[in-house]
């Protein structure tokens, strides 16, 4: 849902946390797909004259993903172009995302994921495309059933993801060399919350990424501080008299039934229904490089 990123020195070859023989990687492909396409730094053409930057980053992300966390089930999930179910809550909810039909192929990550989805194929792993949900709620999905026998690894750059953290259920921002591992700690360094409290935080700051506004006058520190004191956002918002600063008391009590919504949109809470069984979802890592993979599916 969110791009919100933060700045660390950790350094992740010597804080890899991944060491469990049992351990399930679920990948956030459209995450993935936009922050390859948009990430690399030229127009990269393949076979016939057609783009596949797009496509060779996202493979190559993609292995050096899997290689560094050495899962044994994976699946990569993306989301659909059916209705959100969000929508319905809120109709301004990601309304200020560009509408890609009306962009020119160069400028469309989407017209590069059949090769994605062939190289998927290709490699054996189990991907699929959400029909009546986000991706969102399918990742969630997974965290919940299976994050508390099995370690767990969200790849994503969404930060919605953070409040699903838990000592066995971490998220891995990719940056090759650079990236980072988000636990407990990491959290409570940087917001000052528990991972639990964080779509409590989120509905009173807001998310500029998918159109939801936030609480006036209630920013990063306040919405921390509030919840670090009220525990709950439902407990701040029963409890918005006891509010020391008037300015902030003002506008939640004028604000609680939009925070509610805020807190229904952002809040993961999986779904019944989950596209593969973690049988489906086996992986054995057979060591294949990029240019092999985009060579079997003609882009090279």
């Amino acid at each position: 849902m969110t791009n919100q990123d933060f700045t660390t020195n950790q350094d992740f070859t010597t804080t890899n946390v991944f060491h469990n023989s049992q351990k399930i990687l679920i990948v956030d492909g459209s995450n993935l797909l936009f922050q390859m396409f948009f990430g690399m730094p030229a127009r990269i053409l393949g076979a016939n004259g057609k783009a596949i930057q797009g496509t060779l980053g996202f493979v190559g992300a993609l292995l050096k993903i899997i290689r560094m966390t050495q899962p044994s089930h994976v699946a990569v999930l993306f989301d659909g172009e059916s209705h959100n179910p969000r929508t319905d809550l809120d109709e301004e909810y990601k309304a200020n995302r560009p509408d890609y039909s009306q962009v020119s192929d160069e400028e469309n990550p989407f017209t590069q994921l059949p090769d994605i989805y062939a190289a998927l194929r290709y490699l054996g792993l189990a991907y699929a495309e959400t029909t009546d949900c986000e991706a969102d709620d399918w990742i969630s999905g997974y965290a919940l059933t299976y994050g508390a026998e099995y370690d767990m690894v969200i790849s994503s750059f969404d930060s919605d993801f953070f409040q699903l953290i838990t000592d066995r259920v971490h998220i891995l921002r990719y940056r090759g060399d650079k990236s980072v591992i988000c636990d407990p700690a990491y959290i409570q360094e940087k917001l000052g919350i528990h991972p639990s409290q964080y779509a409590d935080y989120k509905s009173l700051t807001g998310d500029t990424a998918d159109n939801i506004r936030g609480a006036n006058k209630v920013g990063a520190k306040t919405a921390a501080a509030l919840i670090r004191e009220y525990g709950t956002l439902e407990n701040l918002l029963t409890q918005a008299e006891t509010i020391r600063k008037p300015s902030v008391r003002t506008s939640i009590l004028q604000d609680i039934d939009h925070l509610r919504i805020n807190y229904q949109l952002i809040k993961l809470q999986g779904c019944e229904k989950l596209p593969f069984t973690l049988e489906q979802m086996k992986y054995q890592d057979s060591g294949i490089g990029t240019t092999e993979v985009l060579k079997a599916i003609g882009l090279k």
